[in-house]
Order: C-alpha cells, then structure tokens, then sequence
C-alpha cells in the first residue's frame, strides 16, 4: 500500500463530500491528527479502519487501498446494454449499463452471460388489453424456479420477482415490442430471446 497514494486520495474525497478533518476523526474515534497524518502521507490507516474509512468517504475499498479511482467511460444511456447479477448467497439481483465494481454479501459479482432459446425455456407471448401477457410453465418448486422475468427496451427495464409457488407469469407493456425477454432460472441460469413483436 503506497502511503502517499492512499493519503491523498483520502484528502481528495475528504473535500469532494466535504467534511473536516475532524469530522472523519470523530466518524472513527481517532483524533485529527491521524487524519492529517494520513493525508500527508506519513503513515497508512489502520487495517481495522479501513471498512469503516471506505464507508465514511463512500469508496470501493480496494481502490482506496490501490490510492487511485477507476473511472468508466461515459454511460450513453442504451439500456439494451443492461447486464444482470444475481447473488449466489441471497438472491439480490442488481443491474449495470456500464462496467463497474458491482458486489453483494462482501463478494464481487460478476455479470451473468444469457443464453439464447434454451429449450426447457419456452414461454408464451399473448396480447391482453394494453399489456403483454408473458407466462411459462417452467417449475416454480422452492428448488427449481425462475427468479425474475426483465424486458428491456431501448431506454427503459422492467424487472419482475418471481417467487417459488406462484405462477410463471407477468404483464409488459406494449411499448417493450421490439425489447428483449430475460428470465433468469435457479438451475439453468439467464438466459434471453426477442421480443420480435408488432404492436399494432
């Protein structure tokens, strides 16, 4: 860990949140002049201060101790580029356009890559009023189910919790007619197939 690296990035956002010296101290029950030691690059934080530090300055923890942000290229805003991770441990699905440090239960996430037209995964598309009627007849048993169905158009997701037990079935709004389907199964995964509808 560079010392010096690591200080002045803590100044930095230090300043970019605006807080004293001594309003970080008292975040950590240390006195100020650690803080500015640190800053000056005389001296590291703490291994047991670390978690707190990076929650307080609101950091990745691994890149405060690499003393250096990873910035990611401008997000233009295609939501077709949406990618989906799902929580090994508890379930959370969280969603990124861009690339970044998506992480859940203390573990980096990695996202998840969708297969195309599995064949355990057949589902039926039909038009109901203003909406799509999207449902499967996919096993929904507390082993075996499909966690969430997502459409996701050009400039807008929409992502529905499945849970065991109940139907395998959501509605869509028409818009999503050229959006892609994503389902993401216990067991086989995510996996994607198009919309390829009119709306008429």
């Amino acid at each position: 860990m560079d010392c010096e690296k690591v200080g002045k990035l803590i100044k930095q956002l230090r300043k970019e949140h605006g807080y004293t010296q001594q309003q970080v101290a008292n975040a950590l029950n240390i006195s100020n002049k650690t803080v500015s030691k640190w800053e000056n690059g005389f001296g590291c934080p703490d291994v047991s201060l670390l978690g707190e530090l990076s929650i307080v300055l609101g950091v990745d923890l691994e890149q405060m101790l690499k003393g250096k942000l990873r910035m990611n290229q401008f997000d233009n805003g295609n939501m077709k580029r949406v990618k989906f991770y799902v929580c090994p441990f508890c379930g959370n699905v969280l969603t990124g356009t861009g690339s970044g440090n998506i992480s859940c239960c203390g573990r980096k996430l990695t996202p998840l890559i969708p297969r195309m037209h599995l064949s355990e995964h057949t589902f039926t598309i039909e038009e109901i009023d203003l909406d799509y009627y999207v449902s499967s007849k996919h096993p929904m048993s507390k082993e075996h189910y499909i966690t969430f169905i997502a459409c996701v158009g050009t400039d807008k997701v929409l992502l529905n919790r499945l849970y065991p037990e109940q139907s395998c079935a959501v509605r869509i709004p028409l818009s999503f007619h050229k959006g892609i389907l994503y389902a993401y199964c216990t067991e086989h995964g995510l996996w994607a197939m198009p919309m390829e509808l009119e709306n008429e």
